[in-house]
């Protein structure tokens, strides 16, 4: 259409374009609007809309938008994507090493000493420990295997072994309010591990999912950029969130965000906090002192503490998780980043030596790859059943 109206009106163009040359010579500078001028600002636009109180920022906070109809999206089992495919997929370098491997040791020999000394080597090279995978391997020596499918059975029967270690770690978290409060989180873990982007996640999830109230407390004090990126997980979930100035004290701000989400009705209060290097005793006793300050209130608070752990430290997870259950008291894990290597074994070795509740695992970066864990499907993804 553009081009068949220039054909037709092309004489009238160029006359146009003449008559301009004329009025606008090609030196001739071009013109720029004004940028001198006198703005007078009514006193009272200044006073109320310029200078607003923490008051009434807060009181035109959209704290509840209704929540977009999203039941279960994360959990359908299809092609299309779902929880089972994005955990497989996820998984895939974890399953890819161990079902490899199994289809090598087993593709022509049947369990014998020395093709189960070299399964217990490779679990152990996937990040399960010498203990848990000694017990797996021993568990097999035990069963009789068909001849003609070994391999396949190898498979079925190590999923099941994995599975009956993870479930005495599989629990639903709860996000009920408890009394007259909100249910209390504190995500606590070392540097890295992906903390503030796990609290976004759940946020998300239990907004528009569970239908509650969220509220989210900037407790990494430290780091200027940790409390932005909880600002736009604030601002992607609709939830409000606490903060204060870089430096001030965490405790203190674990205090007001828990009062502030009574005050407001919140369901779900989270808590973030600085990155600590579990071999440094003054930050680690800080996390201590945001605890014993926030039990001020009620004894039972935080009612829950979820240590978030990054799957590619490996073996260096399990000693995460004892040091930061000596100073204080974890309730659950959070295993993140299982898509960045092979070492998705370490949630076994997790549930084996601690049986703490993981709560979810981290699969990708996208808002559906953190889910609730389930001990089955991860353990069949794992080994390769489900690829």
């Amino acid at each position: 259409m553009f081009f068949w109206r220039k054909k037709n009106n092309q004489a009238q163009q160029e006359q146009e374009a003449k008559e301009d040359k004329i009025l606008h010579h090609p030196d001739e500078p071009e013109l720029e609007p004004s940028t001198e001028y006198d703005v007078a600002i009514d006193p009272e636009f200044q006073k109320h809309e310029l200078n607003e109180t923490e008051e009434e920022i807060v009181s035109e906070l959209d704290i509840t938008p209704v929540p977009e109809t999203r039941v279960n999206e994360g959990r359908r089992d299809d092609n299309g994507g779902g929880w089972l495919s994005r955990l497989t997929s996820g998984l895939s370098k974890s399953s890819g090493k161990i079902g490899t491997g199994i289809a090598d040791i087993f593709s022509k020999s049947k369990p014998d000493a020395e093709t189960l000394s070299q399964l217990e080597d490779l679990l152990i090279e996937a990040d399960m420990g010498p203990h848990t995978a000694a017990m797996l391997v021993d568990k097999l020596r035990a069963r009789k295997f068909d001849k003609e499918n070994t391999m396949r059975e190898v498979q079925h029967a190590l999923a099941d072994d994995i599975a009956d270690i993870l479930k005495k770690s599989t629990h639903q978290l709860s996000f009920e309010k408890v009394g007259a409060g909100p249910k209390t989180i504190l995500i606590c873990g070392v540097n890295g591990v992906g903390k503030t982007t796990t609290i976004g996640k759940l946020a998300y999830q239990i907004h528009y999912r569970e239908h509650k109230k969220v509220m989210m407390a900037a407790g990494d004090t430290f780091r200027a950029a940790a409390i932005e990126q909880l600002q736009i997980w604030a601002d992607r979930t609709k939830c409000p969130l606490v903060s204060s100035e870089i430096g001030s004290d965490a405790a203190a701000l674990a205090f007001q965000a828990y009062e502030r989400a009574v005050k407001e009705g919140m369901d779900v209060l989270m808590i973030d906090t600085a990155g600590r290097l579990h071999n440094k005793a003054n930050l680690m006793a800080e996390l201590e002192k945001i605890t014993r300050v926030l039990k001020k209130k009620d004894e039972h608070i935080p009612h829950e503490v979820i240590l978030v752990l990054d799957a590619t430290t490996g073996q260096n997870a399990i000693s995460q998780v004892e040091t930061f259950k000596q100073l204080v008291n974890v309730t659950g894990l959070v295993v993140t980043k299982l898509d960045g290597s092979a070492k998705g074994g370490v949630v076994v070795a997790l549930a084996d030596k601690f049986s703490l509740p993981i709560f979810a695992v981290g699969v990708g970066e996208d808002i559906e790859d953190l889910q609730s864990f389930h001990a089955e499907e991860f353990a069949g993804s794992l080994v390769g059943l489900r690829t």
